[in-house]
């Protein structure tokens, strides 16, 4: 039978009951109708359980995902989904800079191939636990980690005990690489292009939703992309979406889809920042938007800065854009402060999975950003330890290794700043599913941010 991940509501209602208590509601009493009527716990790591569930209790999954969407939240006040509320949850809201260059075209293939190349190093070991990846590191001599996994090696009974990811390895293992493999965190920046080229900045989050439609394979969707996907084709509009029946709303995938909004408003901030909550608000709430607002500020202000150690005002700037007593930003402030004062960042890590391990999910929002920024802080900006840190600190890998990727690669400057044995092995090359973009060169795409930053109005840009 077809177990379709991520969708299935016998495997949402656990997510959802977690979620709730996250978000400050009160979910006791629903999850002990559910598990009195024999209903399981969300699946650990895998999108769908192993086994059909009978009719009734996916009936009753339907009733109480219903029954939680309606329960009242404490957090509600201080964690707004709505523009205008957090903007004026936000005091100290960014101005754009008086008249920010433009970055040249080398900056942004720099940006390209560092998402390329961080997601690349964290692909084999996504969904891996975090003791997994530091022995598998450490077995071939590549701990502190440094280059890319490799199974040569590694003894076999480790591999049995934290066997590499299954559709990754083959492409993403040091040996593997020919290029830079389909993954959504490159997906997403593209589909952005093409958002950008056909309806301009002033895009909506409707335009988001028919580009999908038009452009995304479902199959290419996972979490809350799916969720949201799904509502979509059963005719719910935006922005709800991303309320119904998706208890993956407050995960990393709208933050994955921010860097362009970043990258084509550089030294504006607060309109990256709004750019991306459009974007955002078709998957996700509070939270999840948060996430994704702070890394396209933090991108917009690393595209104007002038060396790796900027990466502390990067930072700063995109709390600027974030509700300061959210959950994102009390994460993403305690990452920041252990990041200052550990020397060694396994610390930080432990530290990081002790708060957060427990109670969040690996693929959420708040504990991956906070991993991101204390990545950021700890390695100064420099992109060997910015990518690195990243994936070394677990949870959600490739996309963590991506964004750090980004960012640190948009303060190097240029291609020539990152060390070849990162970038030789993409040989300039992308695989992808979106549009016409399969086997374009990260050159290619570098041109096309460019000729987007700061367009106002729609046209039909050429495709690569």
């Amino acid at each position: 039978m077809l177990r379709l991940t991520w969708v299935q509501p016998e495997d949402l209602i656990g997510h959802e009951l977690r979620q709730a208590a996250l978000d400050g509601r009160e979910p006791s009493r629903i999850a002990a109708r559910w598990r009195a009527a024999g209903g399981r716990e969300a699946p650990l790591r895998a999108g769908a359980s192993p086994e059909p569930t009978s009719r009734y209790l996916r009936t009753l999954a339907e009733d109480l995902l219903d029954e939680l969407a309606d329960l009242p939240s404490r957090l509600a006040d201080r964690e707004p989904t709505d523009l205008a509320r957090i903007r004026a949850s936000c005091p100290s809201w960014p101005a754009p800079a008086s008249s920010p260059a433009t970055p040249a075209v080398s900056r942004y293939e720099a940006a390209w191939l560092g998402r390329a190349v961080g997601c690349l190093l964290g692909k084999p070991v996504e969904k891996l636990p975090l003791e997994g990846i530091r022995l598998l590191a450490a077995a071939t001599g590549n701990r502190p980690l440094n280059s890319y996994f490799t199974a040569k090696g590694v003894p076999p009974e480790l591999l049995a005990a934290h066997p590499w990811n299954r559709r990754s390895a083959p492409t993403s293992l040091a040996e593997n690489i020919d290029g830079m493999p389909e993954d959504d965190d490159l997906n997403y920046p593209l589909l952005d292009l093409l958002l950008l080229q056909r309806h301009g900045r002033d895009f909506t989050t409707t335009d988001v939703a028919r580009l999908w439609l038009d452009e995304l394979p479902a199959g290419r969707t996972f979490t809350a992309e799916r969720v949201a996907y799904r509502n979509l084709l059963l005719g719910i509009e935006p922005p709800h979406t991303a309320r119904h029946r998706n208890p993956f709303r407050e995960w990393i995938g709208a933050l994955i889809r921010a860097d362009v909004h970043g990258w084509t408003n550089p030294g504006d901030p607060g309109a990256a920042a709004e750019q991306a909550h459009r974007d955002a608000t078709l998957t996700h709430t509070a939270n999840g938007v948060y996430a994704a607002m702070f890394i396209a500020a933090v991108v917009a202000r690393a595209a104007v800065a002038t060396t790796p150690d900027d990466i502390h005002t990067c930072l700063r700037t995109g709390l600027t854009v974030v509700p300061p007593r959210s959950r994102l930003a009390e994460a993403v402030r305690h990452a920041v402060q252990l990041a200052r004062v550990h020397e060694d960042f396994d610390t930080v890590v432990d530290e990081l999975h002790a708060t957060h391990a427990d109670t969040h999910h690996w693929v959420h929002a708040v504990p991956n950003t906070a991993l991101i920024a204390a990545a950021l802080t700890h390695a100064d900006g420099d992109f060997t330890g910015s990518i690195c840190r990243a994936v070394s600190g677990g949870w959600d890998t490739d996309s963590n290794g991506a964004t750090a990727g980004s960012v640190a690669a948009l303060l190097a400057g240029a291609p020539a700043a990152l060390p070849d044995r990162w970038t030789t092995p993409l040989k300039n090359r992308l695989a992808t599913s979106v549009a016409d973009f399969n086997g374009t060169g990260f050159d290619a795409l570098a041109r096309l941010t460019h000729d987007l930053t700061h367009q106002h109005t729609p046209r039909e840009a050429p495709r690569p």
